[in-house]
């Protein structure tokens, strides 16, 4: 009986904290934003409040490995032997290919 009241108790509390932390977060995206916004009014302040706050953070934008390996195979459709490993090196690399 105690344990169960004691995973009760965790999961409740974990909930609970859950948005303390996201709300946490948003203000401190807010508090940036502000920062950015100084000077602007109107409009043009609106504007650049709505894009920052809306804006992901840059970690989000980064494609992975295998994100990246995905779509250079999608892109070297056709091509065979050194032309495919050629063009592989070059796209996983991020370097123009030869």
């Amino acid at each position: 009986m105690k344990i169960q009241s004691l995973v009760a108790a965790l999961l409740v509390g974990g909930m609970l904290a859950s948005p303390a932390f996201a709300q946490s977060s948003q203000q401190d995206k807010m508090k940036a934003c502000n920062a950015q916004a100084a000077g602007k009014k109107g409009d043009d302040r609106k504007a650049f409040m709505k894009d920052c706050l809306s804006a992901k953070p840059a970690a989000d934008k980064k494609m992975s490995q295998q994100d990246k390996m995905k779509a250079c195979n999608t892109q070297a459709t056709g091509k065979k032997g050194d032309d495919r490993k050629a063009f592989m090196k070059s796209c996983l690399s991020n370097q123009p290919a030869a």
